[in-house]
């Protein structure tokens, strides 16, 4: 037997299975979807009322008092020992509305209805990709969803403006409100513009300016100063930074800022800081060509994954303190690393560096390792250095 209960749970899961297709098929034009849906309610058999008379009459009642659309069909049934019973056969539901007045979606669905309709009528192009947002048509609330086609209005029109977001002259958009909603705004905005290019970056999609990476240097030595007045700590905009006039001997690729930041004076060298997996810009920065180029970052699965993609434009750059030795003399200062690469193939990888990294990713040593790159002993450190360097 079914109870109101179960229908529900029921509906619940055919309206987050079929509410696309139902909101599509409002559309004309579009493919229709078959109703009316009918839920048996599983009458009971005649020995099962005889086994159970109390839990039967509960459930017809139940059906008596039920909330919710729909026709609800009645049988009659005729059974030996109890004589003709009439019992809750099906419950007809004949569109969305009669579904979500069920579950408690009415609001919810009537507002994606009115905005999918909004949306699709003023771009048909819409008409699919908009679908994978229904949260944001059920839950965005009046202003933002205003903000929304606003913007994707002020892009239709101005699809290459070049401008920084701050620059763009739409009520209420501003870069905290377009940041957070870049990936829909994209996705979105290429639908409508009708780009086949395959551009997954926001910026270029949209057509507007990102603000300029800046690439953090810290220039050791004394010497090399004096061509930039005497300025030993930089940030400078990516463009800027590979145009230095400078040919450095030795370039530290440090993760940790502070740790960029201890470094004390040194010849020829160069520190560059907090990339991340932004190390692709190595591959801009022209004078590293002729230095030699040493990666530190932590003893983890994405510090390995890191150097493996430095090494992609950098060919012969050199981990320095990622190595087993290092790991196993800092145990004490462990750390569980949150969620580890899911790749498990890094082919940059030198022999012992790999056999740390697969060490890592198969657990050798305790589940998911990780070795910050702060936590080493400083002096262990310096002492690596020299042995590097000299």
């Amino acid at each position: 037997m079914k109870h109101p209960d179960d229908v529900r749970e029921i509906l619940k899961r055919k309206f987050q299975n079929n509410r696309k297709e139902w909101l599509k098929a409002l559309i004309p034009g579009n493919a229709e979807v078959s109703w009316p849906l009918e839920i048996n309610l599983s009458v009971p058999k005649e020995q099962d009322v005889l086994r159970q008379p109390d839990a039967v009459r509960a459930w017809i009642s139940m059906w008596r008092k039920r909330q919710g659309n729909g026709s609800l069909i009645w049988t009659e049934r005729r059974w030996r020992s109890l004589g003709t019973q009439s019992v809750p056969h099906k419950l007809i539901l004949k569109s969305p509305n009669d579904i979500v007045s069920w579950i408690g979606e009415t609001a919810r669905w009537l507002r994606v209805v009115e905005r999918y309709k909004l949306l699709v009528q003023r771009w048909s192009t819409l008409l699919d990709v908009t679908l994978r947002y229904f949260n944001v048509l059920a839950d965005y609330d009046d202003a933002d969803f205003l903000r929304l086609c606003d913007m994707l209005s002020w892009i239709e029109k101005n699809p290459n403006s070049n401008l920084y977001i701050r620059q763009i002259s739409v009520a209420g958009i501003d870069s905290k409100w377009l940041e957070s909603r870049k990936s829909i705004v994209c996705d979105l905005v290429t639908a409508i513009l009708g780009d086949q290019s395959g551009e997954l970056d926001f910026y270029k999609r949209c057509g507007l300016k990102p603000l300029p990476q800046l690439i953090r240097i810290r220039i050791l030595d004394p010497c090399l100063r004096k061509h930039f007045g005497g300025l030993g700590d930089i940030s400078a905009p990516l463009e800027e930074a590979a145009a230095l006039d400078i040919t450095p001997v030795n370039v530290f690729i440090i993760e940790n800022i502070q740790t960029g930041l201890a470094f004390e004076a040194l010849a020829n060298t160069v520190v560059i800081m907090g990339l991340g997996y932004g190390v692709d810009v190595l591959g801009k920065i022209h004078w590293l060509k002729n230095a030699r180029c040493f990666y530190w970052g932590d003893i983890d699965t994405h510090g390995f994954a890191i150097l493996n993609r430095g090494r992609t434009y950098l060919p012969n750059l050199e981990s320095v303190l990622m190595d087993e030795t290092t790991l196993l003399n800092h145990r004490e200062l462990w750390v569980e690393e949150t969620t580890q690469l899911a790749s498990a193939e890094l082919s940059m990888l030198t022999d012992a560096e790999q056999k740390v990294f697969q060490s890592l990713k198969s657990n050798v040593w305790g589940q998911k390792v990780r070795l910050e790159q702060e936590r080493i002993c400083w002096d262990a450190a310096v002492i690596a250095f020299q042995e590097n360097l000299f």
